[in-house]
């Protein structure tokens, strides 16, 4: 497999793959629908190599493996325009049931793709298993945790951000990004089809449904808003970042209702049954610029404006849909599904800092709406909160308390980090958050931490227990590595607070 994948990228770039070789791929599950997608490309790193300016897909749902009972059949066009993309919600499918799916054009077949739909949202259900997963930097190592990914008995895939990354080509690198950083509409394009042509990536996209969102490195690192942290002017940056938010949509398995004038509405709501609600978030296309001038560094001793109350992570507008949102829930498990450490995070006393030395780019550079949120949890009580995030390639587990500063302050919920599937986290910081944990740090409510390996984390949910297994590749320059778990952690539904299983 580790020879294919460089063979892979040379015969895209010649134009000499079939027409659907970015695979199939299905997401934004419902009780009765689901989205299926796939794009035609046999040139995919050069525009694609499909000349038609419309070309007739068609498509078939079945309700067995073998493609013999047929429920669901239509036509749809992949356009030129939009990258020869295609994007079919399927409607009227029974609740709580796999199906399996494929496509036709041009006289070619696709491979086919399996997929589900939730349980009815009033609907009673035993179990959930996911995998929540980011941060998968194609020229920093292979992905062995999407092989793993792909042999587990899964109901879905929650991807959280940084599908891509915009970086050039690094020539030292294990495999390597085609040209330059992506800033045109056809980088971005060319980049999303580098990523999709990865077997295990492919392989998990074609087994499970993906409900997913995105972080910074889709557009740029660090971005907030319309504001670009490497000193892209703004009509310039605002020009990319519709671009990049172009191709992101045309590449992912979302629902054509995203789409708006701006951008993309990416915050929803997907439901399993009465058992869990997420809350998709989107972190990126609402936030103000991260506080304080730093020169471009996230990580810095703590300013006045980490607690700036006009200071938005999410958006009033967000904000107020995601109350809204935990406030109708009957769910047993309200689950926040978003991009970064929603947890207190200090590592002033690590660094030898008489304050608090905080990411900002995470929310504890937004704190009053964090504490607003943190409130409203405890205010409303919401039942079993959960927040989910990635972006830090590392794996953490905490519990979140209504006032980090006060141990004794009720606690609210838990929080779990998933590592990446394979960027880098810079090894020095290790120790440092190593000895910067534990009752007596400034971080007692932060419970777990392990920086050394990239992976992704095992959710199993069940009315009375939710469970995270951190699962990490032993060696990320192998594609056939070795994924164990490192640490399996629990909740028990009523009783707040993160224990080892």
């Amino acid at each position: 497999m580790a020879g294919y994948l460089p063979a892979i990228v040379r015969q895209a770039s010649a134009g000499a793959l079939p027409l659907f070789s970015l695979g199939v791929a299905s997401g934004d599950p419902g009780p009765s629908s689901v989205v299926l997608w796939t794009r035609l490309a046999t040139d995919p790193l050069g525009g694609g190599g499909v000349a038609e300016p419309r070309v007739d897909v068609e498509w078939e749902v079945y309700e067995d493996e073998t493609l013999a009972r047929r429920v669901k059949r239509g036509r749809t066009a992949a356009r030129i325009e939009d990258a020869h993309t295609v994007h079919v919600t399927v409607k009227g499918l029974a609740p709580d049931r796999w199906y399996w799916y494929r496509f036709r054009a041009l006289g070619e077949e696709s491979r086919v793709g399996r997929t589900r739909t939730m349980p009815d949202r009033r609907g009673a259900a035993d179990r959930l298993r996911f995998a929540l997963c980011s941060c998968q930097d194609y020229q920093n190592g292979f992905y062995a945790a999407y092989r793993d990914m792909a042999e587990q008995d899964l109901d879905l895939v929650l991807h959280v951000g940084d599908y891509i990354y915009e970086y050039a080509a690094r020539p030292s690198a294990v495999r390597q990004h085609v040209g330059g950083e992506t800033e045109t509409l056809d980088d971005y394009r060319a980049r999303h089809a580098l990523y999709k042509l990865d077997p295990y990536l492919q392989e998990v996209h074609a087994r499970f449904p993906f409900v997913i969102t995105w972080d910074d490195h889709e557009v740029q690192d660090n971005y907030a808003g319309y504001t670009s942290e490497h000193g892209v002017p703004r009509d310039e940056f605002v020009t990319r970042r519709a671009q990049a938010y172009r191709a992101y949509y045309e590449h992912m398995p979302l629902r054509r209702t995203v789409r708006d004038r701006k951008g993309l509405t990416l915050y929803r709501t997907v439901d399993f049954g009465s058992l869990a609600r997420f809350a998709v978030l989107d972190g990126r296309q609402y936030r103000t610029d991260q506080p304080c001038d730093a020169g471009g560094l996230p990580v810095i001793p703590e300013c006045p404006g980490v607690y700036d109350e006009d200071g938005t992570f999410l958006g009033r507008q967000q904000e107020r849909w995601l109350y809204r949102s935990l406030k109708r829930s009957r769910a047993t498990w309200n689950v926040l599904a978003q991009q970064v450490m929603f947890l207190r995070g200090d590592l002033g006393e690590a660094l030898g800092s008489a304050v608090p030395v905080f990411n900002v780019d995470a929310w504890d550079g937004y704190q009053a709406q964090r504490q607003r949120i943190l409130d409203f949890l405890v205010d409303q009580q919401i039942a079993n909160p959960i927040v989910l995030s990635g972006d830090i390639h590392s794996a953490w587990a905490s519990d979140l308390r209504q006032d980090f500063l006060r141990p004794e302050s009720p606690v609210v919920g838990s929080e779990f980090v998933c590592t990446s599937i394979s960027s880098d986290f810079p090894a020095p910081f290790v120790p440092l958050i190593e000895n910067n944990l534990g009752p007596t740090s400034p971080n007692p409510h932060i419970l777990f931490f392990e920086g050394r390996h990239r992976g992704y984390t095992l959710i199993e949910v069940t009315p009375s227990l939710w469970r995270a297994d951190f699962r990490i590749v032993d060696d990320l320059l192998d594609p056939e590595s070795p994924v164990t778990v490192a640490a399996s952690w629990v909740v028990e539904a009523g009783a707040p607070g993160t224990k080892p299983a």
